[in-house]
């Protein structure tokens, strides 16, 4: 960590809360590129860290949605590839993320519960986040079950890819997970995928479309394990629509279903 040593206090303690920021297990729907992290991206992914903290502590909040750009998805219209819950962990005076992470190169995936400083060490495209202030009966109703590990994987499904269609259960994706969590919140009769996905059509969730067509859909299952499309309607697929669970859609929907102000940029 001698790269660090000249930041100042803050960053320096964020840089200890993300130790593992070298060598991280898991990703969020890429593979397992293994590259030595340089001493900028290293600062700068502190230093998002850092902004966002301090943005969290002036907002009063306690629970937000937490966001960050991974992966450039503008040909998409996507602009965030990657959600979380951040809370206030009153105890540690820190922020706690809890994600959801395939193992890399893997379909298989796992909840986590990191800092910010190692939310945001995932190679970012952008040092950006995006947050999402909820409600206070959101917040009160999600907190909760973030605290506790084994009501935080209650709809948790490990097998994983990264383009699962929202209204099936034989996958999950990060994000996906994070939705049906905050249906379960709500709802308390949500306590399965299959009731939860009923809530979010009933509240109106509407996901993204992708268009893909079938020569990508084939290079991409053939060339990555984490990517499937066998549980997308076909008359979808022969079609060349993917729909699945993005953070901008969902964070639509939590604001249009009144459930949080409007998302916010931290630059």
């Amino acid at each position: 960590m001698k790269a660090v040593s000249n930041l100042n206090p803050i960053l320096a303690a964020l840089a200890m809360a993300g130790a593992l920021l070298a060598s991280q297990p898991a990703q969020a729907g890429r593979g397992c590129e293994s590259r030595p992290v340089s001493t900028e991206t290293l600062v700068r992914s502190l230093e998002l860290a850092e902004r966002t903290a301090r943005w969290l502590d002036a907002s009063g909040a306690g629970v937000v949605l937490l966001a960050r750009r991974g992966q450039n998805l503008d040909a998409y219209g996507v602009q965030w590839s990657h959600l979380g819950y951040a809370y206030r962990d009153e105890r540690a005076r820190a922020w706690r993320v809890v994600h959801k992470l395939n193992h890399c190169g893997t379909a298989e995936s796992a909840l986590y519960r990191q800092g910010l400083a190692e939310f945001f060490s995932d190679d970012l495209y952008r040092f950006e986040a995006g947050v999402q202030v909820l409600a206070p009966a959101t917040q009160k109703a999600l907190r909760p079950l973030l605290e506790d590990n084994t009501r935080a994987a209650t709809l948790h499904e490990p097998a994983y890819s990264m383009v699962a269609w929202p209204w099936a259960t034989r996958y999950q994706q990060s994000n996906q997970w994070a939705l049906e969590t905050l249906a379960l919140a709500m709802e308390p009769s949500a306590t399965d995928r299959a009731r939860a996905q009923s809530w979010l059509q009933f509240k109106g969730y509407v996901p993204t479309t992708l268009r893909i067509d079938a020569m990508k859909r084939l290079g991409a299952r053939v060339g990555s394990a984490h990517i499937a499309f066998d549980d997308h309607p076909n008359a979808h697929r022969f079609a060349d629509r993917i729909d699945t669970v993005t953070v901008d859609s969902v964070f639509r929907f939590v604001q249009s279903a009144r459930l949080a102000s409007p998302a916010q940029t931290i630059r």
